[in-house]
C-alpha cells in the first residue's frame, strides 16, 4: 500500500472517529449555553432579545474550523451541517470503536416531573443529563465504513475493487439514512443486532427490550435526527388515527398565527425553517400553511379505514420531506400557544400541572417568550426535545405519550407517561427510548396484549 493511500485511510477514520463523537453532543441546545433574564411580571413586557452565548458555547464556536473540514463529509450521508458543532469531541473517544461509542452511553436521571419533591433536582440536573451520547445510526457514515476496513485485507484486493466497494457502501448508507421511519422489524432481533455485549448497560437495555417485547412484536427505526421525538409522536398518532380531534375541527384553528401575533410582538422572531427556491412571505402566513396542512393530512389518513391503506399512507407521507417537516414546525408552534395558555393560567391563578412550573423554572425559559428564543427556536435544528418538552408536546397534541425507557430498566421510571396523569379521552401512542433522546416506534402489539 503507498503512502499516499495509507494517509488517505488515517484522515478518512479521523473524520469518522469525529463524526461518531458529533452524535453524543449534537443535540445538547444549551439549557446551560443560553441564559435569559428574570421574567418580567407584566406579560407584554418580556424582552424580545435571544440570550447570549455562554463560554461553552463560545468555546464550541471556536473549534469551526475541525467543523468546516467536515462539512463535505456530512453534506454526502445527509446529516444537518448545525450538528458539526461538537465534531472535536472525538479526542475523548480514540480509544473506543465506532460499535463501543454506539453502547458506551452517558446516562443520568431526570426524574419524574410529577413528583414535586423531584423538580428542583429535575433543573439542577438538566444540564448534564443533555450530555448523554446520542443514538448512533448503523449506517452513520461511509468514512466510518471506509475506516473499518481491514488494512491487511486490502493488500490482497485490487485498488479499483475497493474503491467500487467504497460507492457501493456509501450510496446504500445514504439512502437508508434518509428514511424518515424505517421498514419494520423483530424487536428481539433488532435488539440482539444493536446489544451484543455482556457490559451492564448492554445487560440492562436487552433486558428492557424483552419487557418491551411481552407487549409488541416489532419495531420501526426512526431517523435520529433533532426533530426525533416529534417525528415518532406524529407517526404513531396518524397511524392510529380514526377521527379528527376537535381541536383540529375548530374554526380558529387556522387563525391561531394572527391572533398570537396580535397580542405577542415578539412570536416575529419565531424562527422557519428555510424552503428552497421561493421567498419567505409574512410568518402568520407560514404558520397558517403549516397548520393547513396539518389538519388537512390528519382529516385524510384519519378517514382511511383499512390498517394496511393507513399504514401506507403514513409511509408516504414521511417521505415527502417538505411536507414531513412543515408538519413539525405545525407542531412546535402549537407547542408555544400551549405554553402561552398555561402560563397565563398560572399567572392568574388557576391550576395548572405541575410540569409547567418546572417548564418555566428553567433560567432559560422563565416565560413563553425565553422558551421560544432559547428552545422552541432550536428544535430540529441544533437541540430536539427534552424532557419537561415531551410534555408540553402531549398537552399540545391531547394525547397521552406512554414511553418504555429502556435504560430506567427495573425501576418505577421504566414506562414513563407524559403527562403522567392524562385525560380520561385522550389517545394513547407508545414510543421506545435508550437514552432520552432518540425515540422508536414499536408495532403490532401482541394478540394477548390486545384481548
Amino acid at each position: 500500500m503507498s503512502g499516499e493511500r495509507r494517509a488517505g485511510r488515517e484522515a478518512a477514520a479521523a473524520a469518522s472517529s469525529a463524526s461518531c463523537a458529533r452524535r453524543g453532543a449534537a443535540a445538547t441546545r444549551g439549557p446551560a449555553g443560553r441564559r435569559m433574564p428574570a421574567s418580567q411580571d407584566n406579560f407584554q413586557g418580556w424582552k424580545t432579545q435571544p440570550a447570549s452565548l455562554s463560554a461553552g458555547a463560545e468555546q464550541t464556536q471556536k473549534k469551526e474550523s475541525v467543523a468546516t473540514q467536515l462539512m463535505k463529509h456530512e453534506k454526502e450521508v445527509g446529516v444537518p451541517s448545525n450538528e458539526l458543532g461538537a465534531a472535536s469531541a472525538a479526542t475523548d473517544q480514540k480509544e473506543q470503536s465506532t460499535s463501543e461509542i454506539r453502547r458506551d452511553y452517558v446516562y443520568s436521571s431526570t426524574g419524574r416531573p410529577e413528583k414535586m419533591d423531584m423538580i428542583k433536582s429535575l433543573v439542577t440536573d438538566q444540564d448534564a443529563s443533555r450530555n448523554c451520547e446520542l443514538y448512533l445510526p448503523v449506517s452513520s457514515s461511509c468514512s466510518a465504513m471506509e475506516s473499518s476496513e481491514d488494512s491487511e485485507e486490502d493488500m490482497y484486493r485490487d485498488a479499483e475493487e475497493i474503491e467500487r466497494e467504497k460507492i457501493l457502501l456509501c450510496e446504500t448508507s445514504s439512502s437508508e439514512y434518509k428514511l424518515s421511519v424505517s421498514p419494520e422489524m423483530d424487536i428481539m432481533e433488532y435488539c440482539t443486532k444493536e446489544w451484543r455485549g455482556n457490559t451492564p448497560v448492554a445487560k440492562r437495555m436487552r433486558k428492557g427490550y424483552e419487557a418491551v417485547a411481552q407487549k409488541f412484536a416489532s419495531i420501526r427505526r426512526v431517523r435520529g435526527d433533532n426533530y426525533c421525538a416529534l417525528r415518532a409522536t406524529l407517526f404513531q398518532a396518524l397511524s392510529q388515527a380514526s377521527q379528527l380531534p376537535s381541536w383540529l375541527q375548530s374554526e380558529d384553528f387556522t387563525m391561531l398565527p394572527e391572533n398570537l401575533l396580535s397580542k405577542y410582538d415578539w412570536i416575529k422572531q419565531w424562527q422557519l425553517k428555510q424552503k428552497l427556491g421561493r421567498k419567505m412571505g409574512e410568518i402568520s402566513d407560514e404558520i397558517k400553511e403549516y397548520l393547513i396542512l396539518l389538519r388537512k393530512k390528519w382529516k385524510n389518513i384519519s378517514e382511511i379505514k383499512g390498517p394496511i391503506e393507513k399504514q401506507e399512507a403514513c409511509d408516504k407521507l414521511f417521505k415527502n420531506e417538505e411536507e414531513e417537516y412543515s408538519l413539525y414546525e405545525a407542531l412546535k408552534f402549537l407547542m408555544l400557544n400551549t405554553a402561552i395558555e398555561l402560563y397565563n393560567d398560572d399567572k392568574n391563578g388557576r391550576r395548572v400541572p405541575v410540569f409547567s412550573w418546572l417548564l418555566f423554572a428553567r433560567d432559560t425559559s422563565s416565560n413563553p417568550c425565553q422558551l421560544m428564543h432559547n428552545h422552541l427556536n432550536h428544535i430540529g435544528h441544533s437541540g430536539g426535545l427534552e424532557q419537561v418538552e415531551m410534555f408540553l408536546l402531549a398537552y399540545a397534541l391531547q394525547y397521552t405519550i406512554q414511553v418504555y425507557r429502556l435504560y430506567k430498566y427495573s425501576t418505577d421510571e421504566f414506562i414513563t407517561l407524559y403527562p403522567n396523569e392524562p385525560e380520561e379521552d385522550w389517545p394513547v401512542v407508545t414510543l421506545i427510548t435508550e437514552d432520552d433522546r432518540h425515540y422508536n416506534i414499536p408495532v403490532r402489539m401482541c394478540q394477548e396484549t390486545m384481548l
